[in-house]
């Protein structure tokens, strides 16, 4: 498959500041010589996880049997939350895929939507439907 070379309104600036933050974390936590942690917290791996989950599931929708491509992206991050003890990322589907976000446009936040953490200022408010 051939993508365009113009993405939709949106996309390529947010892909762009997730390249470069992916970047910037690896600046701040790569292990320089040491085995372990290397700087790392319980919230800021599980951010990092959901980070790597949501991409995931956008980019399961740039082409057809993207979603199985990835698959193995989100069998290693589940395996990964295991070892750290973090909760489980999504529900899997009948067909064995994590189920994707629940909200368009603001992915699901694990640790935000359980209540153990308030939403980061920079965070704007969830919209709610009624």
């Amino acid at each position: 498959m051939e993508l365009p070379t113009t993405a939709a309104p949106g996309v390529g600036p947010r892909a762009d500041a997730a390249a470069d933050a992916a970047c910037h974390l690896y600046d701040a936590v790569a292990p320089r010589g040491a085995d372990g942690p290397a700087g790392w917290s319980r919230t800021a791996a599980e951010d990092a996880a959901e980070a790597i989950e949501t991409t995931a599931h956008a980019l399961a929708h740039i082409g057809p049997g993207a979603e199985v491509v990835l698959a193995p992206v989100h069998a290693a991050l589940a395996d990964l939350r295991r070892r750290l003890g973090l909760p489980p990322a999504d529900v899997l589907s009948d067909g064995g895929l994590p189920v994707p976000p629940r909200t368009v446009g603001n992915p699901r936040r694990t640790r935000r939507v359980r209540g153990l953490t308030p939403p980061s200022p920079r965070q704007p408010p969830s919209r709610t439907t009624s």
